[in-house]
């Protein structure tokens, strides 16, 4: 996945998130979860999510706790509306 994609990071700390990022994406597919849909509920999740019960904000997990009702994004809720 990464190979030349690595030429577009600048710098160390940039090739070191963006591998972060694209290891969070292939376990989402790994475990037949929407990224986009993961990430958007996530985000919206964290900061009111217990510490303690972090571990549940990992893709294999979030699918067992939160994947039948996620948050979805104002942007979601729009294009349900005008495809109707």
């Amino acid at each position: 996945m990464g190979k030349k994609n690595w030429n577009f990071c600048w710098t160390e700390v940039g090739a070191e998130l963006t591998g972060v990022a694209q290891s969070l994406i292939t376990t989402c597919r790994l475990h037949d979860i929407n990224p986009y849909d993961y990430l958007v509920d996530v985000l919206q999740r964290v900061g009111q999510h217990p510490a303690r019960d972090i571990g549940q904000l990992t893709p294999r997990c979030w699918k067992a706790h939160f994947a039948d009702n996620p948050l979805r994004s104002d942007l979601y809720r729009f294009t349900q509306h005008s495809h109707s």
